[in-house]
């Protein structure tokens, strides 16, 4: 049967997940698009993401790969998915792709924010799903200062979840933008690398927050860049503050729109 290689480009309230990736007995957003797939197009179709979000975390702009019937062209299939899934999930785009295109090995930057309130209404039951509300009056110098000691290329064996990369991998990642700006009712993080270790945007954000809030000394990010592992990083920040944002790709793996 000939098939079409296309790209969803998926937006997800992740509140009600356990994360991206299939788990037993766990609902997933990778379970709920192999699930709409399979009864579009009348047998399994696996689903390969950009990246594995958390338990919890959203996404205004995650990347899946999937291989459909040739029937299936971007803006049925779009339609379709978006009648067929559950109300949390949408399809915000879909792209046809190269037949050789891999959503994750072939993504050569990822963008997330995270959200954080300062206001008295960040814990309203309509925002703090949303973003989190630390409770600590912060000082934008040094968060400013902590997001300009992120960019270029750094060793993040500190701000990544011990064991969860292969022994061999380097932990190294190339920050191309890192900034705090303000928003309604507080601030919001953005930073693009070409890639991410697990929990790493939490663990910045934490350690930033920390450090504007006098619990920890300024220049603690760059201090934790030589650091061989994370125990004297600050926690991570909750997941529900987290969105991926974007997953970024080069042009010549997209057959149309991209």
């Amino acid at each position: 049967m000939a098939e079409r290689t296309v790209q969803l480009v998926l937006q997800y309230d992740g509140a009600l997940f356990a994360g991206w990736q299939r788990q037993p007995d766990r609902r997933t957003v990778q379970q709920d698009l192999e699930e709409a797939l399979a009864q579009l197009c009348d047998r399994p179709v696996p689903v390969l993401g950009a990246g594995r979000t958390d338990a919890g975390v959203h996404a205004r702009g995650q990347a899946a790969g999937v291989k459909v019937p040739e029937k299936w062209d971007p803006p049925r299939l779009r339609r379709a998915l978006n009648a067929t899934l559950p109300g949390d999930v949408w399809v915000a785009a879909v792209h046809e792709m190269q037949p050789r295109f891999h959503a994750r090995f072939d993504a050569v930057a990822r963008r997330y924010s995270y959200q954080v309130g300062l206001d008295e209404e960040a814990h309203s039951p309509f925002r703090r799903r949303w973003e989190w509300a630390p409770g600590r009056a912060l000082d934008r110098a040094v968060l400013d200062g902590e997001a300009r000691a992120l960019l270029g290329e750094h060793v993040f064996r500190a701000f990544a979840v011990s064991g969860t990369a292969p022994p061999e991998d380097s932990h190294r990642c190339t920050i191309a933008h890192a900034a705090w700006r303000e928003r309604p009712g507080g601030l919001v993080f953005e930073v693009e690398a070409n890639r991410f270790l697990h929990h790493m945007v939490r663990f910045l954000v934490g350690t930033m927050i920390d450090a504007a809030s006098g619990r920890r000394p300024p220049g603690s990010v760059a201090a934790l860049l030589d650091a061989a592992d994370n125990q004297e990083t600050s926690p991570p920040a909750p997941p529900h503050g987290l969105f991926l944002e974007a997953v970024r790709y080069p042009s010549a793996v997209y057959l149309s729109g991209g």
